[in-house]
């Protein structure tokens, strides 16, 4: 009510449920849009094998099928371009990636042998912290950010003008915690990396 409407544009199945039939979702997300409660569906955080079982169970049962997939991917965690993108682009769904800056890693807010600086999404987060903290990740922001240097970008410029330039990517979840941060995340998604800067940057983080 507080939006002024009575339906939603997209709604994001947030993640699997082992206990529920995939067909059982898909049809109760189905009636939402026969009642016109939803216009498509989306979901998030299946893996390949779960985006192709829910495709062909939707096609046998004439079900809504999915047309979005929400998942992490960003510029240090590529892993869903093994299988879950290629899965998404033959059954014509887009990708919604979350976490682009990887918790504020690809920002450069965090320099190695240094504690995370107070009030990041890093600091305090202790087992994460670690896992994005490390020598691997450091050396692969260097080498990110000389080649945003080289052409007078930020780095969030970078990371999020990186997964724009996806051809698989619809649009990218941003977080924002100030007005001034939502602007330079739009001002980032205008940049369109070349051929050449996509594999230059694809070998800065082989």
């Amino acid at each position: 009510r507080r939006l002024g409407t009575d339906y939603i544009d997209l709604l994001q199945f947030h993640t699997p449920d082992s206990r529920t039939p995939i067909e059982e979702t898909l049809r109760a997300l189905d009636d939402l849009v026969r009642e016109g409660k939803v216009r498509y569906i989306g979901h998030s955080n299946f893996a390949a094998w779960q985006a192709a079982e829910a495709h062909f169970v939707a096609r046998a049962a004439g079900l809504t099928p999915f047309i979005s997939a929400q998942n992490e991917y960003n510029l240090l965690d590529r892993r869903i371009e093994r299988e879950l993108i290629p899965a998404c682009r033959a059954y014509g769904v887009s990708l919604l990636p979350y976490f682009p800056l990887a918790s504020g890693f690809l920002t450069g807010k965090y320099r190695p042998g240094e504690p995370p600086p107070a009030g990041t999404r890093l600091a305090g987060a202790g087992p994460l912290a670690g896992r994005v903290l490390n020598d691997r990740n450091f050396n692969t922001l260097q080498r990110l950010e000389a080649i945003a240097a080289a052409r007078g970008r930020s780095m969030l410029e970078l990371a999020i003008g990186w997964l724009a330039s996806q051809p698989h990517v619809a649009s990218v979840i941003a977080g924002a915690t100030k007005p001034g941060q939502v602007e330079e995340n739009v001002a980032a998604a205008e940049w369109s990396l070349s051929p050449e800067e996509m594999a230059e940057v694809d070998l800065a983080t082989a």
